[in-house]
């Protein structure tokens, strides 16, 4: 009801009406089923294992770098802004939330990071830039890392950064200093968080930090899943888990919390930003993605939102430390 509320949904033309119509009543088995839409996703095989989970999130992702550049902002950072530290525009609140990452990590020059499922580049430029690190960004994407890659001689920090398209179940490194994790462990699922925290906790040297920035449930007595919407045309496999999880796991994997940090208030002002840059791009989007597409996305950004500002989820950081 709050999503019909505030939002005026698009005319749908007579043609249209008269399809949804035909659809409807197919729907009712009165006659054959409508078709299955062609964007539709529904994974098989074991849930969350590396096959499963690399085409669940190319999915998601290779929708297209054009695609995803229509809301976000130009550091191309497709996770949670921090507003509460002065920011006022959506590059403002990326880079805030980057500043903090790296200062709840203690980035020192020198040191080696990773970053678990690194997007299109921003935490890894920022650190090299800012902090002189050295550091190595996995991602499933292939699409993604070649932007990445891109985006990282641009910055001028090719010496230092590496992309690789690469589950983190997969590396297999010498320990790094620091590793980061923004806005992935929403795809690593309740049957595996205590192997997601145990393989960062061996890829940690003693003494080492890790940071997990990430969605979590809030409420208790629901299940995990993302609901039929977003698991069959945005996020397959999606299971935001509830922080207490998340906090358990790393704990199991021998690693010391001391510190969460909430941010109740700054994904809603992020989306909202995502929305007015999207719905001021619908006939590009349209364009890049089909009109199936964009209309799903409409529908997920303003539904995602909701979930937020109704206190379904929340984001939160924990960070946590290898004891020497």
């Amino acid at each position: 009801v709050r999503l019909i509320d505030a939002w005026d949904a698009p005319d749908i033309p007579l043609a249209a009406r008269a399809r949804l119509a035909v659809a409807a009543v197919r729907a009712c088995g009165i006659v054959a089923p409508p078709s299955v839409p062609k964007i539709e996703l529904r994974p098989r095989g074991p849930l969350h294992s590396l096959a499963r989970d690399r085409r669940a999130v190319r999915y998601h992702y290779d929708a297209g770098n054009d695609f995803f550049a229509l809301f976000l902002d130009d550091s191309m950072t497709y996770s949670c802004g921090v507003w509460t530290r002065g920011a006022t525009t959506l590059e403002e609140a990326q880079e805030a939330k980057l500043d903090l990452v790296s200062t709840k990590l203690g980035l020192k020059a020198g040191e080696r990071v990773l970053d678990v499922g690194c997007g299109w580049g921003s935490f890894v430029i920022h650190a090299a830039k800012h902090n002189g690190v050295r550091a190595l960004g996995v991602t499933l994407s292939g699409e993604q890392a070649d932007l990445a890659r891109r985006r990282v001689e641009e910055a001028g920090v090719a010496d230092r950064v590496e992309i690789r398209v690469a589950d983190y179940r997969e590396l297999r490194e010498e320990p790094f200093d620091a590793i980061a994790s923004i806005g992935m462990v929403e795809h690593v699922g309740e049957n595996r968080i205590d192997e997601y925290a145990a393989r960062l906790a061996s890829l940690l040297r003693p003494g080492g930090r890790v940071l997990n920035h990430g969605i979590a449930q809030l409420q208790h007595g629901v299940d995990n899943e993302a609901g039929p919407f977003s698991e069959r045309y945005v996020f397959p496999d999606g299971e935001p888990l509830h922080l207490s999880r998340i906090q358990l796991a790393l704990e199991r994997a021998g690693l010391f919390v001391d510190q969460v940090e909430g941010f109740e208030d700054d994904y809603p002002k992020t989306i909202t930003q995502w929305i007015a840059n999207f719905e001021s791009r619908l006939s590009d989007a349209e364009r890049i993605a089909g009109v199936e597409r964009t209309r799903v996305w409409r529908v997920y950004l303003h539904a995602a939102r909701v979930g937020f500002q109704t206190g379904f989820e929340a984001v939160y950081q924990v960070r946590a430390r290898r004891p020497t």
